[in-house]
């Protein structure tokens, strides 16, 4: 028995008992409702959240007598997407006689629900993006889609909401937050997974209101990097990022990791464990960046071979999943990994091209870009792209059949400036022609002042070429257009290729 007021009441701390998606509480909620108003949105949310049998509220009739009641119980997942089902009986005697029957129904429906689920391992998540207008909310959730793709993530739900202003407290305000990890529990997801970068304060406030685990853009992007590197230089970087984003996020929970406080009980030496915790992360980032530098100076070696030797160089650059391993292998048989997915790339590889006239001319991939890069990736991989500065030509490969490829073009060129590579020759190539009606790759590369290709097909390779061979050796460039020789390096000359 609880005595509240006419404003609410305070429920206890229900504890674990029965506590699991597929399971109610064993709970049941009866209150009343002085003024015989319906149930609240607070009495809806403590049935969800709680997940009770169910929740009533008695209204209040002439004389102090019972009046009405609203009741309602949860439903399991429905095409409508309702939450839960809310009845009204007009006196207590119209309540119905098989409550404990529709109760016992209801928790067989989510067991039935829970083992039709398939056994994964991949997380289960919704998504959630904010944007200023429906069409920037809705471009940021297709990336979102497709990052989360990349790493695997089961998508259970998708959230677009718009407003002028990302709240600054929970993103989505707090009644949005409410209504997503409602909708989560009744999904069976274990996750939310954030369009936007979230501060620390905002993950906090978050996380105190679900036990759901938090995830933003950045994580997400370090995640799919963690599973993608495979050379000593690609986990490196991926460490050091990782440690530069979550160490401003370090954040101590219960007395154990809170943070050193005066007074009584707060005196003495020592460190508390988060101070401990925040040294030893940035110790490891001291030396990660110790270890990249030194891998950054045998680049420079190789670099520096080959400026002595005069063979020039082209960087592959472009945004993700645009196609530029693809082209590697057409142009020069590689045999780098390839796949429809985002950041199929992240170690760069170079091979070389053997033009007419014996001249020879590096071609290196590179990682691929996305829309606001995080500033600590690009920070951790600055030996990577340290590649890029000494490419005497950028070739911006650029997916023609995206439909958003004006504002990836942009996102390229944006980061390029950032890394200080805005002056760098450069030669856009728009691949996937295939993938367009005829003629429609060949007018935007004039629009670009490009060249179209289909790296899949080879089709346009030998204009591609004829074009590198002319911006490259402008001076003595024989008539055009003249096809080059690609030869793949011989055996004895590995060592004069750069492979990461």
């Amino acid at each position: 028995m609880i005595l509240g007021d006419a404003g609410g009441m305070l429920l206890p701390d229900v504890g674990r008992a029965r506590a699991g998606q597929a399971r109610l509480r064993g709970l049941r909620l009866v209150h009343t409702h002085l003024s015989g108003e319906p149930l609240s949105q607070d009495d809806l949310t403590d049935l969800a959240l709680l997940r009770l049998d169910l929740v009533a509220a008695i209204g209040v009739a002439d004389r102090g007598l019972p009046g009405a009641v609203h009741w309602a119980h949860l439903l399991p997942e429905n095409p409508a997407g309702d939450l839960w089902r809310v009845e009204v009986a007009p006196t207590l005697a119209a309540l119905p006689r098989d409550v404990d029957g529709r109760i016992a129904a209801l928790e067989a429906e989510l067991a039935a629900a829970a083992r039709a689920r398939p056994i994964r391992g991949a997380a289960r998540a919704v998504l959630v993006t904010v944007g200023k207008s429906r069409a920037e909310a809705e471009a940021s959730m297709a990336e979102l889609r497709e990052l989360s793709r990349t790493a695997r993530v089961e998508i259970a739900s998708a959230v677009v909401q718009v407003r002028p202003q990302p709240d600054p407290r929970y993103l989505v305000g707090k009644g949005k937050l409410r209504d997503i990890v409602l909708r989560s529990m009744q999904a069976f997801a274990d996750t939310l997974i954030f369009g936007r970068d979230l501060s620390a304060a905002q993950a906090a406030a978050i996380a105190e209101q679900t036990d759901l685990k938090i995830l933003d853009r950045t994580q997400l992007i370090l995640d799919i990097f963690a599973g993608r590197a495979a050379s000593r230089d690609g986990k490196l970087q991926v460490e050091l990022a990782q440690l530069r984003y979550r160490l401003p996020r370090l954040a101590g929970r219960g007395d154990s990791l809170s943070r050193l406080m005066g007074g009584i009980g707060g005196r003495g030496p020592g460190e508390t464990k988060l101070e401990v915790d925040r040294r030893r992360a940035r110790e490891r980032i001291a030396r990660l960046e110790r270890q990249i530098d030194s891998l950054s100076t045998v680049r420079a070696v190789r670099r520096s071979g080959r400026e002595r030797r005069r063979i020039p160089s082209v960087a592959l650059v472009g945004h993700t999943n645009a196609g530029k391993s693809t082209l590697l292998n057409a142009l020069t048989d590689a045999g780098a990994f390839t796949c429809d997915a985002l950041f199929a790339t992240l170690d760069p590889l170079s091979r070389r091209i053997r033009f007419p006239e014996e001249r020879d001319l590096i071609v290196t991939d590179t990682v691929g870009f996305l829309r606001d890069l995080p500033r600590d990736l690009l920070a951790a991989f600055r030996a990577t792209l340290e590649e890029l500065h000494g490419a005497d030509l950028l070739l911006v490969v650029l997916d023609g059949a995206d439909s958003e490829h004006p504002a990836k073009l942009a996102a390229v060129e944006a980061t390029l400036a950032t890394l200080d590579l805005g002056e760098t020759p450069r030669l856009v190539v728009v691949n996937k022609s295939d993938r367009l009606p005829d003629g429609e790759a060949e007018r935007l590369a004039r629009e670009l002042r490009g060249v179209a290709v289909s790296a899949l097909d080879k089709r346009g390779l030998d204009t591609l070429l004829a074009r590198v061979e002319e911006e490259i050796w402008r001076k003595d460039a024989p008539a055009l257009p003249k096809a080059p020789r690609v030869d793949r390096i011989p055996q004895e000359e590995d060592a004069a290729r750069v492979a990461v």
